[in-house]
């Protein structure tokens, strides 16, 4: 599998990078995880946008999912046609939602466009890939996903606090894409989001090979999320930016 790095700007889009949206592509299918503010226009540097299989929103801030209401008007109204529907998993309410965002009423919203569904239980199949979600630790209904395909496999955290789910979702997994949005130092919000060290600690408990950290927020020093993160994991560490591509 290849992920590239969307955006990662944390909470909204910063100076070098979109809000969240993560391309993962393997044996020519392409799916999204998440497409917050601005990541529709970054995504078309690294993907036709038509050739997408499948978009996966792990939860509804608009920092995660609004710029599905863009790919509604690029589905719809180009000049050669509509593009007919793919694949939009989420939380409950993600059609209805999404609709409204938009200025539409919930019938028929987006639904000629988009074949929304809810988060299963179970393993999905969408084409070569496996993915799997459980809910964590935020205010809103929020998922982590992981994503398998030939034996290797991602995890992507969403936005969470600490919670034992992310630690048994991980499990064994190649890639760990987790948010690092807080710092020490300072009184932060329970069931919100992670620290860089909080990140390492799940990932690290998790036994995953590499950490990549996420949904960087701009008022806070990158480099202090990563420190933060370097003194709790000892396995591969970097910081996501724009663009960023790794194999899996």
């Amino acid at each position: 599998m290849r992920l590239t790095v969307v955006g990662c700007a944390g909470s909204f889009p910063g100076p070098d990078s979109p809000a969240s949206c993560y391309l993962v592509e393997h044996d020519g299918a392409r799916i999204l995880l998440d497409l917050g503010n601005g990541s529709l226009g970054a995504l078309q540097r690294y993907a036709d946008i038509y050739d997408i299989d499948a978009v996966l929103l792990s939860h509804l801030h608009v920092d995660h999912c609004i710029d599905l209401t863009s790919y509604f008007v690029a589905r719809k109204y180009h000049p050669d046609g509509a593009h007919g529907r793919i694949p939009v998993f989420g939380p409950q309410g993600t059609a209805d939602r999404m609709a409204s965002a938009y200025g539409l009423s919930s019938r028929p919203g987006m639904h000629d466009e988009f074949n929304f569904m809810r988060h299963a239980a179970d393993a999905t199949a969408i084409g070569p890939f496996t993915v799997e979600t459980i809910r964590v630790a935020h205010p809103v209904e929020t998922y982590a996903i992981r994503v398998s395909a030939d034996g290797r496999s991602l995890v992507y955290s969403g936005d969470t606090g600490p919670t034992e789910s992310l630690v048994e979702i991980s499990r064994g997994a190649d890639l760990a894409v987790f948010e690092a949005s807080f710092v020490n130092g300072r009184v932060n919000p329970t069931d919100l989001h992670l620290t860089g060290g909080q990140a390492a600690d799940h990932a690290k408990r998790a036994g995953v090979e590499r950490l990549l950290l996420t949904h960087l927020v701009a008022w806070n020093d990158p480099q202090q999320v990563f420190a933060e993160a370097a003194q709790a994991y000892d396995g591969e560490l970097l910081l996501a930016s724009g663009g960023l591509q790794l194999e899996v």
